[in-house]
């Protein structure tokens, strides 16, 4: 995945696994911290993330047309600034990835997964908000 240094503006490559570590921008040496952003994904790099992270991540399915997605939508990004390095936040367009959100069994949105060791752990359709996430992947072993 590439992430760009907020220091000088150059991109990144970061390997999957090494998302929720901190690490160092190849051009300046300026610190890189773990991933504290709901990430968007398609399906090879969810693929990717869900079965080579080391920590919890939480799976928000969505759709710039739902209203109660974009309600959850400051919900998710606290989620993920709060459990930076200690878990991933994903999010799955569902009109965009359809066949990931079969995958999944989603039918309603925001749906939200959370898995672990490319497993998933639990399920929850419906509007929450950023505490009831960080619970969810405290649950999982952050």
């Amino acid at each position: 995945m590439i992430r760009t240094c907020p220091s000088c503006g150059r991109s990144n490559r970061i390997p999957e696994s090494h998302l929720a570590d901190s690490g160092r921008c190849g051009a300046c040496k300026a610190t890189l911290g773990p991933a504290s952003e709901p990430l968007e994904v398609d399906e090879p790099t969810f693929d990717a993330i869900a079965t080579q992270a080391r920590v919890p991540i939480l799976v928000d399915f969505w759709a710039a047309w739902c209203a109660p997605c974009r309600m959850a939508a400051p919900h998710v990004a606290k989620t993920a600034a709060e459990m930076a390095g200690r878990a991933l936040v994903v999010k799955v367009d569902t009109e965009r990835h359809p066949q990931l959100a079969a995958r999944f069994g989603v039918q309603g949105i925001p749906n939200f997964v959370v898995l672990k060791n490319g497993k998933t752990v639990f399920q929850q359709p419906g509007l929450v908000d950023s505490q009831t996430m960080v619970g969810w992947l405290s649950n999982a072993g952050s």
